[in-house]
């Protein structure tokens, strides 16, 4: 074997074990260790290198920028299995109720929001299918709509701050975590109003779809209704502002703010005498399993990124991505069309930990503002959520749907979203000032030619 084979060799092996169903965390250290051991017997790497992993492991536990994952993962649990989604939504769907695609209105609104409290994507579509769904159905929406909005609302926590997503990039990449929430804000707010520019559509050629609640349905005194908006508003509008708020001006870091957020769950959920041992059980085991499941993808993947760059792998893909026709924006293109592939297989945490770090060092030789470019991959990873067939909010939305809701429209339901995510990702590339990071760094039109 030649030392030149190796890179592409350890790709298509950790290829092979992912289509062999290995766990993905156990594939990539594997595959990392039995080409070290290749490399090793063959004279292309060196064992010295592999003295280098404990620290590596170390390095990973002790970064605080990834305590902010356990923190908003137990913020979001909380605030869900608290309540606040279904007390939000009501509200929502009264306060919209009169107006033709009023409970798809108050779906989005609420799952932005939730978005912006929460960052979690599970906790949003189970909330929304569970208690909107039913109620959808019941006043007439169509299967497929209803549960497009649904599913779609909910993977607005991908990419709204506090986003998990975008906590993982921006450790991956090497940048601030503020300055990446600050680039994807106005990017997911516009993708939240697309989707009710959608749902508005959609109502003025085909009204049926979407039909308004009848009078009884609805709240019809303005001052009852407008007191209680302002009650279910208040908490969660306060919790972002805690949370966001003090990220964005630069008083808390992400984990100073995720703590301060999960404590904020915790005080809103004893205000509605919510609190409880079996409450605290459940979000605490959700968010050790998820915490745990991140740790491990991590520390497969050192191992993979430590062989890997050893046997050059890093100039390998290098070369392979800067050789593309286009320049800067060929290679752009090329990414983003990978990694919408890729989101058909691949979670975002997959993605994240094994084809960033291979693209991050390539996007910056190009002199690619890599906040711009996180926010880029973030809207394009969001779409592994909504893919049909394997998009995980499907699924989610598929184990607590009702069973007059088939797959099928469950799917259909999705793609018109999924083509609206796919016009942002095109804006984002077409129009970079679109983001407003905040940051000195070079405007990244600049290398487009823009």
């Amino acid at each position: 074997m030649s030392f030149e084979l190796m890179a592409p060799l350890m790709f298509v092996g950790l290829v092979a074990f992912l289509l062999l169903g290995y766990p993905v965390a156990f594939a990539l250290a594997a595959n990392g260790l039995l080409f070290a051991f290749i490399g090793i017997q063959a004279g292309f790497f060196e064992f010295s290198l592999l003295q280098a992993l404990p620290e590596r492991v170390f390095g990973i536990m002790a970064n605080q920028t990834l305590l902010a994952i356990p923190f908003f993962t137990f913020m979001g649990l909380i605030l869900e299995r608290s309540g606040m989604a279904e007390d939000l939504l009501d509200t929502m769907g009264q306060l919209f109720g009169s107006v033709r695609g009023g409970l798809a209105y108050s779906v989005i609104f609420v799952g932005a929001l939730l978005a912006a409290t929460t960052g979690v994507v599970a906790a949003s579509v189970i909330a929304m299918g569970l208690i909107s769904l039913p109620i959808m159905l019941r006043y007439g929406y169509d299967k497929r709509l209803a549960s497009g909005v649904i599913a779609a609302s909910g993977t607005l926590a991908q990419i709204i701050p506090p986003s998990l997503v975008l906590i993982v990039l921006a450790d991956q990449l090497g940048v601030s975590v503020g300055d990446l929430y600050r680039g994807a804000l106005a990017p997911s707010l516009m993708l939240a109003g697309f989707y009710a520019l959608f749902v508005l559509t959609l109502t003025l050629f085909r009204p049926g779809a979407a039909p308004a609640l009848p009078v009884e349905a609805r709240v019809l005194h303005g001052a009852p209704l407008a007191r209680r908006v302002a009650v279910t508003m208040v908490p969660p509008l306060a919790l972002i502002f805690l949370v966001l708020g003090t990220i964005f001006l630069g008083i808390a870091t992400p984990t100073e703010g995720g703590a301060m957020g999960a404590t904020g769950a915790l005080l809103l959920a004893w205000a509605k005498r919510r609190l409880n041992l079996d409450l605290l059980r459940q979000a605490m085991d959700a968010t050790t399993k998820l915490t745990s499941f991140v740790i491990f993808i991590l520390i497969g993947s050192t191992v993979f990124s430590l062989v890997f760059r050893g046997v050059d792998g890093d100039l390998w893909v290098e070369g392979l991505l800067t050789s593309l026709p286009g320049g800067v924006l060929g290679f752009l293109v090329a990414v983003n069309l990978l990694v919408f592939v890729l989101a058909f297989f691949l979670d975002f945490f997959e993605i994240a930990f094994i084809i960033v770090p291979l693209l991050a060092p390539v996007a910056q030789k190009l002199g690619i503002d890599l906040v711009w470019f996180g926010v880029l991959l973030g809207l394009n990873m969001q779409t592994s959520f909504m893919h049909p067939p394997f998009g995980f909010a499907l699924f989610y939305l598929r184990s607590v749907a009702p069973a007059e809701v088939r797959t099928s429209h469950i799917y259909w339901g999705a793609i018109p979203f999924v083509l609206i995510q796919l016009l942002m990702v095109a804006l984002v590339l077409a129009f970079p000032g679109l983001l407003m990071t905040g940051t000195d760094s070079a405007s990244p039109g600049h290398s487009l030619g823009f």
